[in-house]
């Protein structure tokens, strides 16, 4: 790629490097025009060789490509499109990790890092998770909200204090935590769903609740469906198909349920 070739791509990019500013940062963004301009100008940069490489001197074209795929990263979330996420955190990585004396720290550097780790999280990837947190500083470990946020709800998962994961929704460092919040959130729902079933008998619809962290009951009503749960008059669910026979009864749900929860990550740890 010759410097003139670059420098041709770089005049055609910026006009719509600074489109894409203007329509991600209105009030609600317009992805649609978003995602148009960002397609246009991933594909300029993949022509203009603005990606990193050990040929690419041209800072002002890495710093525009930088930006952008910070922006689609955060698009993708707002679209709910996870595969687009990670495409965009992987291309950034080599921005962040590798090029850290070439063009000035990014502001939103170690929000999006956090995201991935929640991303990672939200997902049960905790091998994955671990290996990215290796990436990372003990300082930024430790100070850095947006990655303290995903760090310590893995803690919480691991001491199986499932109340402290749900309230830190009320406690997330970005709006934009909140959508890997709400899978992370579900996918604990569904684990302590199963994991009741199989340890007890019959849960009335307001233990159940209870248990599952939910207010809604049209949010308990989608779980009993996917899980194949029926009310009965008594206002219980039955599990008909628990083979596991408990003498003592009075034993609560939840204690149970967050054993053997816990006692599944345990084994997964040592796996």
């Amino acid at each position: 790629m010759t410097s003139v070739t670059m420098d041709a791509k770089l005049k055609e990019a910026i006009p719509l490097y600074e489109k894409l500013k203007t329509e991600w940062g209105r009030k609600p963004p317009n992805v649609g025009k978003t995602d148009e301009l960002l397609n246009l100008l991933k594909n300029l940069f993949a022509e203009g060789g603005f990606y990193p490489s050990d040929s690419n001197e041209d800072t002002r074209g890495l710093h525009i490509a930088r930006d952008t795929l910070e922006i689609a990263a955060q698009c993708a979330i707002h679209k709910g499109d996870i595969p687009a996420f990670e495409r965009a955190l992987a291309q950034l990585k080599p921005f962040y990790f590798d090029l850290e004396n070439r063009i000035p720290e990014s502001p939103y550097r170690y929000l999006l890092l956090g995201l991935n780790l929640l991303c990672l999280l939200s997902q049960n990837r905790l091998a994955e998770f671990h290996t990215e947190l290796e990436l990372l500083s003990p300082k930024v470990i430790q100070t850095n909200p947006y990655i303290k946020h995903p760090v310590s709800l893995e803690q919480y998962l691991m001491e199986g204090s499932y109340n402290k994961v749900f309230l830190a929704k009320g406690n997330v460092p970005s709006p934009l935590f909140t959508f890997f919040m709400d899978i992370l959130l579900n996918t604990i729902r569904d684990e302590i769903a199963f994991c009741m079933e199989k340890s007890y008998r019959q849960v009335s619809l307001n233990e159940a609740a209870r248990i599952l962290y939910l207010n809604n009951p049209d949010e308990l009503a989608e779980i009993a469906k996917n899980h194949g749960w029926k009310l009965q008059s008594d206002k219980s669910f039955h599990f008909a198909d628990n083979q596991i026979k408990h003498e003592n009864e009075h034993v609560p749900a939840d204690e149970i349920a967050t054993q053997m929860i816990q006692y599944a990550r345990e084994m997964e740890i040592i796996i």
